[in-house]
């Protein structure tokens, strides 16, 4: 946790007086779950990014769970994921009983690589999860295009990409399903809770049967289900968010250029690389500063910034070094190796003023200052080549 002396937040959550009217709303009307604010709220966020069909969760991991098992993914599988990301991408894989199998990044977007990727496809494979990193999207054609010929679906793991474009598309529909966050720490909140968006009916009926106990009338129990669901309550929330979403994102542009415009050109520091032909969130500002990254962000906490480092390496992770049992994956993924060592996220939410803009930029400009003149010279970020060919798996 951040220490007491942090003065500007990684994240601000935009609640107010029209998120309390919503939640009075559910509780004056006595329904609290299995409602007709689920089932707006679902509706209203899969018309936003035109997909066909959308289904709430009660957090984003049960719905990664959910998207999974609608695949009818499970022991003996395996699912190509990265390594650059928040560990329930992979360990939903591991709750399934399926194995996920690491893949390397692009140096820049830090998005799955469609070569590493196609590498890594075995007789095993059942799909390829894609995460868009700090709500960026990644080569989604050249994923597209592997896993077509590889015959297997490609899901998105867009847990930070609400609002987020590929070629002037919305993500959530380039997968057979893709899953969506509502953590306070992302662009849009319900406290907790999550939401799968597919086109196939099927796979939306399968999903709605796991989130409630497989039941598809009442006491009617067609299948193995969980209890998964969100509340009216947090949907209700949801729904007063998602009209806040495009303003928030116009925000995000405006805050994230500004600190672009402040940092390029400052020694030791690579600011974020934005695709041509994507659209991010700004979910997260993450800079590279190989060498210094440590004693840049200790400098920044001292100085009153909260920064961190988004995100440790799943493969690094204890859970899935002691699977691993020494196999080399540090050597198998030389670019998320490299990326983990130098990356660091700074503050870059939508209720920043230029003010406090300018303080994060002046801040990060007197840590690398310091950083570079100490006695030990900063490290260059290692080459980052071609993906290994040794395929990364537990």
């Amino acid at each position: 946790m951040p220490d007491s002396n942090v003065r500007i937040r990684l994240a601000s959550p935009d609640l107010g007086e029209e998120e309390w009217e919503a939640v009075r709303r559910v509780l004056r009307s006595g329904v609290l779950t299995n409602g007709a604010e689920n089932e707006a709220f679902a509706q209203e966020f899969a018309d936003r990014h035109q997909a066909r069909f959308g289904v709430t969760f009660c957090t984003g991991t049960a719905a990664l769970n959910a998207m999974l098992l609608a695949e009818g993914i499970g022991p003996g599988d395996e699912v190509i994921v990265p390594s650059m990301t928040f560990v329930a991408t992979a360990t939903s894989v591991c709750h399934v009983g399926a194995t996920p199998v690491f893949a390397d990044i692009d140096p820049r977007t830090f998005n799955l690589d469609p070569a590493s990727v196609a590498a890594r496809i075995t007789q095993a494979t059942r799909a390829v999860m894609t995460v868009h990193y700090a709500g960026q999207p990644g080569d989604l054609d050249g994923l597209a295009r592997v896993c077509a010929e590889a015959g297997v679906p490609l899901l998105e793991d867009a847990a930070q990409a609400a609002g987020a474009e590929y070629r002037g598309r919305p993500v959530g529909a380039f997968g057979r399903s893709a899953m969506f966050s509502f953590t306070p720490a992302k662009n849009i909140t319900t406290g907790e809770g999550g939401m799968v968006l597919t086109n196939d009916p099927g796979i939306a009926e399968r999903l709605k049967l796991l989130r409630n106990h497989g039941q598809s009338g009442l006491y009617q129990h067609e299948s193995l289900g969980y209890n998964w669901r969100l509340t009216e309550m947090q949907a209700a929330i949801g729904r007063v968010q998602l009209r806040k979403l495009d303003g928030i994102l116009r925000r995000k542009q405006l805050v994230a250029g500004s600190l672009t415009r402040r940092l390029t050109g400052l020694p030791g520091l690579t600011t974020p690389h934005q695709a041509p032909d994507a659209r991010g969130t700004w979910a997260l500002y993450t800079c590279l500063l190989p060498g210094i990254r440590d004693h840049v962000l200790a400098d920044l906490l001292d100085q009153g910034v909260e920064a961190r480092i988004y995100f440790p390496p799943v493969h690094r992770q204890p859970v899935f070094a002691e699977r691993d049992g020494g196999s080399g994956l540090a050597a198998a993924l030389p670019v998320t190796e490299a990326v983990a060592q130098a990356m660091l996220s700074l503050p870059v939410h939508h209720r920043l003023t230029e003010a406090e803009v300018a303080e994060i930029a002046d801040a990060v400009t007197v840590a690398v200052g310091r950083a570079t003149a100490s006695p030990n010279a900063p490290a260059q970020l290692m080459p980052v080549g071609a993906p290994a060919d040794r395929r990364s798996h537990i």
